[in-house]
């Protein structure tokens, strides 16, 4: 009897560490997919001159898991809006990074990665007011879209800034 069950012990044991080995490669997997890659289409320079400004996004590969971009709103040769963004991989997450000059005390917000196709990237925090969902989406090669929304006073609002891929 005390055979049987020392043999049934070591099953058990064998079997939750087949397991559990299983979850740790599975868990490693993941954290070297390469979201960042998922965004390549970001890299260069994007522009939208309207008759409010020259609105430029300028993305530039930093290193393997860091995308950064400079974007800016100029109107007469005035910069009237500027913001560094980041793409960073962090393990198996994605997340878009903005400080803001004179916002939020120029700390950075961060929004996570919730959904990804080949054309469209959509990143959230619910915690933050406006924006809490930034949207990028891909038109074309050389035309790309980019969504901010939230709740501002309660009330749901959208902005957009189509953009053309100048280099």
């Amino acid at each position: 009897m005390n055979k049987l069950i020392a043999i049934s012990i070591v099953v058990i044991n064998g079997l939750f560490s087949c397991n559990s080995s299983k979850q740790e490669e599975a868990t490693t997997i993941a954290s070297k997919v390469n979201l960042l890659d998922t965004a390549k289409w970001f890299i260069g320079t994007w522009q939208n001159q309207t008759s409010d400004g020259l609105f430029t996004e300028q993305w530039d590969q930093k290193n393997d898991s860091v995308y950064s971009a400079i974007s800016t709103v100029i109107v007469n040769k005035d910069t009237v809006f500027y913001e560094s963004i980041s793409l960073e991989q962090k393990d198996d997450s994605l997340y878009y990074i903005v400080s803001v000059k004179d916002q939020n005390k120029e700390l950075p917000v961060s929004f996570k990665l919730i959904s990804v196709t080949d054309n469209q990237l959509v990143f959230e925090n619910a915690k933050h007011d406006f924006p809490s969902k930034i949207t990028y989406s891909k038109i074309k090669e050389d035309s790309v879209v980019a969504f901010i929304s939230g709740l501002i006073d309660g009330k749901e609002k959208i902005e957009q800034f189509p953009m053309k891929k100048i280099k």
